[in-house]
């Protein structure tokens, strides 16, 4: 099985996903920092908080009393490292001259300059260049090492640019593929292919190391 036949599977299974949730763009840049180190949920209950005291911009951000982005971004875990991420990158998509300047930079400009913020690795950057600016790219978060090193894919330790090349290579350079799959991705780990997976009624049970050894309705433990 290919990467691009697991792709069209999982499509086939949960259909177009349309991620990521949010208004605009600096909203899924915000979304990208909030949701480090903690599950989808919590950096949402975040997103609203700032909405609902309209601090979800990047002038409002950039400018806000510590103590007030902290406390509505609390339950997010972190926050007092995501209060200080959040300001440096509204800060920087000011500098930039907001959505219209970043749109002018080229992928590898953008990417590397997101890299140069505080706090923004690959992963985080790659989700700000794909889901916010409608760049290609593959997000290998840690749902995609689970899932494909169970395949038998790859080993799933690594590291990102090696597994980001392995991707890129073997999909079409279309943002929208990119974008689809990795959510979709998400979205199966979620249902099926958790930490103790529920085999039972996964899409790629017959193509997967455990699946294949598991008994209907059965979870393994890793």
């Amino acid at each position: 099985m290919t990467l691009f036949e697991v792709y069209q599977r999982l499509f086939d299974s949960y259909g177009p996903q349309h991620w990521w949730p949010a208004n605009s763009v600096f909203e899924v840049m915000t979304g990208a920092i909030l949701i480090q180190r903690t599950q989808w949920q919590n950096a949402a209950r975040a997103v609203a908080a700032l909405e609902r005291e309209q601090l979800l911009s990047a002038e409002a951000i950039a400018t806000s009393q510590s103590q007030q982005l902290e406390r509505l971004i609390r339950c997010s875990g972190f926050f007092r490292q995501k209060r200080v991420r959040l300001q440096d990158i509204a800060r920087w998509y000011l500098a930039q001259g907001g959505e219209t300047g970043i749109r002018r930079m080229d992928t590898p400009t953008l990417r590397d300059s997101l890299l140069a913020l505080s706090g923004v690795g690959p992963e985080t950057a790659d989700v700000i260049c794909l889901y916010a600016f409608d760049r290609e790219g593959f997000v290998v978060d840690a749902y995609a090492r689970r899932l494909f090193a169970r395949l038998g894919m790859v080993v799933g330790d690594e590291p990102y640019a090696v597994l980001k090349r392995h991707f890129e290579s073997a999909l079409p350079r279309d943002s929208q593929v990119h974008n689809e799959y990795h959510a979709l991705i998400v979205a199966h780990c979620k249902h099926y292919c958790r930490k103790q997976p529920l085999c039972s009624g996964c899409c790629l049970r017959d193509d997967c190391n455990l699946g294949r050894d598991s008994e209907p309705g059965q979870e393994i433990g890793c």
